[in-house]
């Protein structure tokens, strides 16, 4: 079908409305939502999660399944109704003029067929072009995506891929037939973040290259900044605030957005003087909404008798472009007022050295040809190299670096999971290094705790929240008596700020901000000195993150804990950490104090990894760094340095040192070390990567 000129907008969405039917009753989704995407422009759609941003794409795309309908309102496409179309017609469409990219890329690809395969069949279903061309064109695509060596990547199968790649991959086949719609929803959400900014970078050149519009999903606002021209931010399936990134920013309208840009780290938070501010209360269910504005019972500037009284329609803000609020209230709040500070808390003292880590290695022994089931000779997978560190009471310490630097499997080692290789762990100056978990004694096994990921799959459906952390207790052999220990699980959930009829619930009955904290209370039910929290906040929405990591912070001042907290989110990381390791391929390559890690001299790597966090604050100003290609393969590292393939400065070192010799550890300043082989001078004539803009 050929596709037709117009100079209209591209997507057109006007007051609609989406329901879902249960046998019990119409829940509606989206309410009264508008917004239009013209030609060659992104519009980032923002909110908490089940605030209704997928469920526009989904009716965008006609996909709503057998339960969803939409019961008011349009969305055309080039002027057309998508509403009104037959079946033929929109399978035409998808696909062919608009594409969706999703958050999960093996979602979309095909265990069983190669990725060139996969690529050539779009165009050649959607516009019947011979074998040939579409394999010219898939070659191209996919060089447009910038994945090395493209004729093998054709001839692989997606496993044989990276989650980046695969990501790119989907990209690639959304764009073969050269979309005029392109919907991404939370497209980066699974990938590291240097990667995450190769991407958002590919789709923003891809943009202006194809022409393509774009409506760009996601909840993380410095993403939504860097990539889009204009914003629309969604609460409880209604649209409150919709104008230029501009405007939205810099001059916000409603007391939703207010409230949610000052739940996240933006540089010159700090949890001891400047706390994020969590929004109260919790995000309402589609069948509890309250009478008249849905923001309403958490809102700061809520008035009886008006917020409440009616439905509340959208209202242009005079003298900016497009920008429209769902308040009431928004001409006589004065939105310059500083903020309100929350509870200024004194730094606690780092106090006395409990965990020592004393050049530890982790290595695994695998077959050389283990991918293919056979035996044969053995590689060794150097998981973690030399690592030594000190951590001490009181003190959080991140742990940051891309999937597959060995973070994780430091935990594991930490735990007892697995047993180091060689070196030393020594808590409270005992050797636990090489005793696994099975023979540790309860005190160390109380101890060294963890909170994970994903609370959803550390919990057990079947059993109680008090239950749940009761058995912690048995297991910590705490009190004497059941009572001992029922009354103590109360405290527990005292102390995660849960209320105690929690103790009663199922998971599921829980969000996912407060399964976390029933995680973070089992994880302190046997009073641990060290809590390893893997990326505890990076599956929950921002205005949870700020009051679980809150609560972890009160609960370490309380308890004089002492947190390694491993992330790739380096704004979390700054707004926490006291001290800052870096990773690279199972190396430490730089350590030292928050403060001395964020500003230069930076090993080469870090200076990469700050340039790629997305920051929400139009005054901020970053050096652009773009890191080519992938993280090597841990079983078949770079010889010398194991940065150099990726490191934008490998060519001011003399004699291809770099690629000879790993580096020595370096210490720049009292506490801070560097693994890196460029002078002094080099060092030292590193600008800042974050600045904030000269007003």
């Amino acid at each position: 079908m050929a596709k037709l000129d117009y100079d209209g907008p591209i997507l057109e969405i006007d007051n609609l409305s989406i329901s879902f039917f249960t046998r019990l009753r119409e829940i509606p989704a989206v309410m009264d939502f508008s917004v239009s995407v013209q030609p060659g422009e992104a519009v980032g759609l923002v909110g908490e999660s089940g605030c209704g941003k997928s469920t526009v794409a989904l009716g965008v795309m006609q996909d709503l399944g057998v339960n969803g309908r939409i019961v008011g309102g349009s969305i055309k496409f080039k002027g057309r109704d998508l509403n009104t179309m037959s079946a033929e017609e929109l399978r035409d469409i998808r696909g062919n003029e608009i594409a969706m990219i999703y958050q999960e890329p093996m979602a979309s690809l095909n265990p069983a067929m190669k990725i060139g395969k996969q690529l050539m069949e779009v165009p050649m279903i959607h516009e019947g072009v011979s074998e040939d061309e579409a394999y010219k064109r898939a070659l191209e695509v996919v060089t447009d995506v910038k994945l090395p060596d493209p004729e093998r990547i054709l001839k692989s199968y997606p496993h044989q891929l990276s989650g980046g790649q695969q990501q790119r991959i989907v990209i690639a086949m959304a764009l073969m037939s050269k979309p005029a719609l392109l919907i991404l929803d939370e497209p980066t959400t699974a990938l590291d973040v240097t990667v995450e900014a190769a991407v958002v970078e590919l789709v923003k050149d891809l943009g202006k290259k194809y022409g393509t519009s774009m409506l760009f999903i996601s909840h993380n606002l410095g993403l939504v900044m860097e990539t889009c021209d204009r914003i629309c931010v969604m609460y409880s399936g209604e649209a409150v605030e919709t104008g230029s990134i501009k405007d939205v920013f810099d001059k916000m309208q409603h007391p939703y957005t207010q409230a949610l840009f000052r739940s996240i780290p933006l540089p010159g938070a700090d949890k001891n003087s400047r706390p994020l501010v969590a929004i109260p209360g919790n995000f309402p269910l589609p069948h509890e909404r309250p009478q008249g504005c849905n923001f309403g019972p958490r809102c700061d500037y809520f008035t009886e008798g008006l917020c409440n009284r009616r439905d509340i329609p959208m209202a242009a803000v005079e003298g900016d472009d497009h920008h429209n609020t769902r308040c009431l209230r928004f001409k006589e709040i004065d939105w310059d007022a500083p903020i309100v500070a929350g509870e200024q808390t004194e730094k606690p003292e780092p106090g006395k050295v409990v965990l020592k880590i004393d050049n530890l290695k982790k290595y695994y022994e695998v077959a050389a040809n283990a991918l293919f089931g056979g035996s044969g000779a053995k590689k060794v997978v150097k998981a973690n190299e030399t690592l030594s560190f000190e951590a001490r009471e009181s003190e959080t310490l991140a742990i940051v670096g891309e999937s597959g630097c060995g973070k994780s499997t430091f935990a594991k080692v930490l735990m007892g999971l697995e047993t180091a290789t060689d070196g030393q762990i020594l808590l409270d100056g005992k050797n636990i290094e090489s005793t696994p978990i099975e023979a540790r004694d309860t005190k160390t096994v109380a101890d060294v705790q963890m909170v994970f990921q994903n609370p959803f799959d550390t919990l057990n459906p079947s059993m109680t929240v008090g239950r749940q952390i009761i058995r912690a207790l048995e297991i910590f052999k705490y009190g004497n008596s059941d009572q001992d220990r029922k009354d103590r699980m109360l405290e527990l959930l005292d102390l995660v700020k849960l209320p105690r009829a929690f103790a009663d619930r199922m998971p599921r009955q829980l969000s996912g901000g407060q399964k976390q904290r029933v995680g973070i209370a089992r994880a302190f039910a046997g009073g641990a000195r060290i809590v390893v929290a893997d990326e505890p906040v990076s599956a929950l929405d921002v205005s949870v993150q700020a009051a679980v990591t809150d609560l972890l912070m009160e609960i370490q001042r309380k308890e004089k804990t002492t947190l390694l907290f491993i992330s790739h989110d380096l704004s979390i990381v700054r707004y926490l950490s006291d001290r800052v390791m870096v990773m690279y391929l199972g190396h430490v390559v730089e350590l030292g104090s928050t403060d001395q890690v964020f500003s230069p001299p930076y090993h080469p790597y870090t200076e990469a990894l700050l340039s790629a966090v997305p920051i929400a604050d139009t005054s901020i100003e970053k050096e652009h760094i773009v890191l080519e290609g992938d993280i090597p393969s841990a079983m078949n590292p770079p010889s010398g340095c194991p940065f150099q393939t990726r490191c934008r400065w490998k060519s001011k070192v003399a004699g291809g040192l770099c690629e000879r010799e790993v580096p020595p550890v370096r210490n720049i300043a009292n506490g801070h070390q560097i693994k890196c082989h460029l002078d002094q001078a080099d060092l030292d004539s590193m600008r800042p990567v974050i600045k904030i803009a000269a007003e």
